[in-house]
């Protein structure tokens, strides 16, 4: 799912003025204690937000994973290759893998993990598994996928949520009990939770690739309140943790590293086109040159970051340069398709949001400037998926995208008519003929780069969604830890220490 707005905008006490110790606040030494979020769920299969993907990568891993240029590269498998003309993919697995409690991850194990994700009656992954057709173990180091369909993104979105391999026993024996005791065979193995409080974790060493884990203990708390966040930091409550660009300027004062960290999160308006007044194309497109991009950046993130038309960032493989500007800030332009619309100048139009921060407040006066008449609804972030993208039941709603480790499940997801993020659940032929392209396309093809741009062109020109504004990771950080990976869509931890 999106963030929710609260993920990306929520985002001084003197205690050590050095920037903290590993061991300020009674933590342990050699424990890495982040500010950041605890998952919707522990169970990738059922995790409802985008933003998970960061904490379930630190107890589930994949047949693959993304490097930091957002590459598909092994991790599981230690290899894979397409046959049947994209139609059969076969993955050759490493040998000796074991889960985190030490029970055998053979080609048995992935086989029914995928078909759990396809087939289980909740799951919010099945729609990016709808194409494997079979899945088979000829041996113990195999695994063989048949599609219904070329579909040559499969590496890719393994990379995620959809390819984290859960274990077998624990979802036979009490699947609803992965919602708090996750299982599978991460860098990390959960020890003790408390929802909405803290995870504790521990260094899994029978993990693919323990030797690049070097921090012992991992401590999760949800993200931080933008208000105490350095004092946190300060005080060793955390010793990395994410800020909002309102506190960097304190953090680099407060004697703390800070990192900005490219990401695929952007904040976007969710548009349901089957609700009024977004039922008239002309006030959608109203909406999208109504929006001032600039003056949203500037204030939110405090001009960290960039304006986008779009739902993936420059240097993206997905990102077409020829949309820049596309829906240019024009609030004459707006009030001019606004006034000749079926609802006229004062159509009514409800802000959805599930942070009563700012964001929604300026958008509203910024409706307001062009002649729509706008107030703003506030509800329970943890009530707003339900809302918004399950009971469809909101016409605007002020949210942001994660990303995906697939491409063509990124446009799935956001424009498809089973997508998650996509409330009217409509979309165009267009739009479907360029994302099917994309997904018969092989990663290596010279000309994948362009069919993707393709697919981006057609969904910002046809789609509702209007794009405003990147939101890169901003991590900031102790001199105790040690310079953490530039890694675009997953935050990895590999190589990084603590003093």
């Amino acid at each position: 799912m999106g963030l929710g707005l609260a993920a990306g905008s929520s985002l001084l006490l003197a205690a050590c003025g050095s920037g903290g110790t590993a061991g300020a606040g009674g933590g342990m030494a050699d424990t890495l204690k982040w500010g950041w979020d605890l998952p919707t769920s522990w169970d990738p299969v059922t995790s409802s937000a985008g933003w998970d993907v960061h904490s379930l990568s630190l107890v589930y891993a994949g047949l693959t994973k993304q490097n930091a240029q957002g590459v598909a590269v092994p991790a599981l498998a230690e290899s894979w290759k397409y046959t049947e003309k994209g139609r059969r993919i076969t993955f050759k697995l490493r040998s000796g893998l074991k889960f985190s409690d030490g029970t055998a991850l053979d080609a048995t194990a992935v086989k029914k993990s995928i078909e759990r994700g396809r087939d289980h009656p909740k799951s919010l992954i099945a729609a990016q598994l709808a194409d494997i057709k079979t899945v088979s173990a000829p041996d113990a180091t195999t695994v063989v996928l048949d599609l219904t369909a070329p579909n040559y993104q499969i590496p890719s979105l393994f990379a995620g949520k959809t390819g984290m391999v859960v274990n077998p026993a624990a979802f036979e024996r009490n699947a609803a009990g992965l919602a708090t005791k996750p299982a599978g065979a991460g860098p990390y193995t959960l020890t003790s939770y408390v929802e909405n409080s803290q995870a504790t974790l521990k260094r899994n060493p029978g993990y693919w690739d323990a030797a690049e884990i070097k921090v012992e203990n991992f401590q999760l708390f949800p993200l931080p309140d933008a208000a105490t966040v350095i004092a946190g930091l300060q005080s060793g409550r955390y010793n990395v943790a994410q800020i909002p660009g309102s506190q960097v300027a304190a953090a680099k004062s407060a004697g703390l590293q800070v990192q900005v960290i490219p990401s695929l999160v952007v904040a976007v308006l969710d548009i349901n086109i089957t609700k009024a007044p977004f039922d008239d194309p002309d006030v959608v497109l109203a909406l999208k040159f109504a929006v001032d991009r600039a003056a949203l950046l500037k204030t939110q993130q405090f001009g960290i970051g960039e304006v986008s038309y779009q739902p993936f960032p420059k240097g993206y493989v997905g990102y077409d340069p020829a949309l820049e500007g596309v829906y240019a800030y024009n609030p004459a332009k707006a009030r001019a398709l606004l006034a000749g619309s079926r609802y006229g100048t004062g159509a009514p139009v409800t802000i959805t949001a599930s942070d009563p921060g700012n964001l929604p407040q300026q958008l509203q006066a910024q409706l307001q400037a062009v002649g729509f008449k706008a107030t703003i609804e506030t509800i329970p972030e943890a009530q707003s998926t339900q809302i918004i993208y399950i009971q469809h039941s909101r016409a605007l709603a002020v949210d942001q995208f994660a990303g995906r480790d697939s491409t063509a499940q990124a446009f799935q997801v956001l424009f498809g008519t089973e997508g998650l993020l996509n409330p009217g659940r409509t979309t165009t032929p267009e739009l479907t003929a360029a994302v099917q392209k994309v997904v018969r396309t092989p990663l290596d093809d010279p000309g994948y780069p362009q069919v993707v741009r393709a697919a981006t062109s057609a969904a910002v020109h046809t789609m509702p969604n209007v794009f405003l504004f990147t939101t890169p990771r901003i991590l900031a950080h102790t001199k105790s830890v040690s310079v953490l990976p530039n890694d675009t869509v997953v935050q990895r931890f590999e190589g990084v220490t603590v003093a």
